[in-house]
């Protein structure tokens, strides 16, 4: 029951900030330009290949022993 409402709430917050966003981004007179959509698309591969790449050297880490303790028991 707790987790449920937490993610309830979670959702709600969610969707309370998307229907925010879009209601701020359609109520302005200025327009997005093309370099702006152009750095807003890099920006999110970008950003999406770093996570990557940083998922990739935690999985990478663990199955090598990297993560483990040096210290013979």
């Amino acid at each position: 029951m707790k987790t449920w409402l937490l993610a309830a709430v979670l959702g709600a917050m969610l969707i309370g900030a998307i229907a925010l966003s879009a209601r701020l981004w359609t109520s302005m007179d200025n327009a997005v330009g093309a370099h702006g959509w152009a750095a807003l698309i890099i920006g999110a591969v970008l950003t999406f290949v770093v996570g990557a790449g940083l998922m990739a050297l935690v999985f990478f880490s663990s199955r090598r022993g990297y993560d483990e303790d040096d210290r013979e028991p």
